[in-house]
């Protein structure tokens, strides 16, 4: 079991970047925020199904979720909203690319959040493929070509960069948070953990935000339901992408997992090169080297 979490994270980005492209194809007709509503509303349906599959499939009871377990999961669920609203606000802002990039730090503060609250060690070789791959993400991000790196220091202060280091702080939380949640159901098995952590959090996420568009915006909500047929595959996707991270979280340190998962960069770059022909600048490749390099290292590291 020691290599599982390897093949589930690589399949859940996979998952993402379908569920990504599913998304981003209703934007336009339900919002920002109604997208962001179907991958929980719409995956709903497909956790529960996951969960019943796998408590079903080995004759296993549901477990019991003790107080710590909806904590973790409190904490996971509302800090993934809290990250996508920051994110949001980013957009907002004149200089995007700049709290885009900032958000990347997300590896990072992932690293030192699970260090802290979950006490997940970090070896010297873990430390450096987290700090490589976030470096290369960095190199990666549409900030300056030429000078990436002091562009970066001098918009330190500004908004946008703020916006983006809370969106990636809020992302690290979420991810702790899960990997919590699967830890406090030791006796359920790492698949029914990952399951009931899943179901439960967008339960939550669901009525979170749907209840929050409910008074504030119904309009979306009504726009949502007439899109109900090209929403279930963003939503069964998104339950996938979500069933692959929370099953990882459970097996792995939660920083391993997200860095390994940032191979859905790489991905996009073979895409991108194979499919339109756009060649990597010289900053881009030395971050996409730097990006391997840390796949690599943390998917080796022992």
């Amino acid at each position: 079991m020691d290599w599982l979490w390897i093949p589930v994270t690589v399949g859940a980005a996979l998952a993402q970047t379908v569920r990504n492209a599913a998304q981003r194809s209703l934007t336009g007709e339900v919002g920002t925020l109604g997208a962001t509503l179907v991958r929980f509303l719409y995956g709903l349906p497909f956790g529960l199904l996951w969960l019943g599959a796998v408590s079903g499939s080995g004759g296993v009871a549901l477990p019991a979720t003790p107080p710590p377990f909806w904590g973790w999961v409190a904490t996971g669920a509302l800090s993934q909203i809290a990250a996508t609203a920051a994110l949001l606000r980013a957009m907002e802002e004149r200089n995007f690319a700049l709290a885009v990039a900032y958000s990347k730090t997300e590896i990072l503060q992932l690293a030192l959040f699970a260090l802290l609250f979950l006490g997940d060690p970090l070896g010297p070789e873990a430390a450096l493929a987290v700090i490589a791959a976030t470096i290369g993400v960095l190199l990666l991000s549409p900030v300056d070509r030429e000078r990436p790196f002091a562009t970066l220091a001098r918009g330190l202060a500004s908004r946008a960069s703020l916006y983006g280091l809370a969106s990636g702080s809020g992302f690290a939380l979420a991810a702790v948070g899960y990997r919590g949640a699967a830890l406090a159901l030791p006796e359920a098995g790492f698949l029914v953990a990952a399951a009931t952590t899943l179901a439960a959090a967008q339960t939550l996420q669901t009525a979170a935000l749907g209840g929050w568009l409910a008074l504030h915006d119904r309009a979306v909500l009504v726009r949502v339901a007439r899109q109900w047929r090209r929403s279930l595959l963003a939503g069964f996707m998104g339950a996938a992408a979500s069933a692959g991270w929370f099953t990882a979280f459970a097996l792995e340190p939660a920083a391993h997992v997200r860095t390994l998962g940032l191979v859905e960069l790489v991905f996009a770059s073979i895409a991108s090169r194979r499919l339109f022909r756009e060649r990597l600048s010289g900053v881009e490749f030395a971050g996409m080297s730097l990006l391997a390099l840390g796949i690599a290292a943390i998917a080796l590291a022992r």
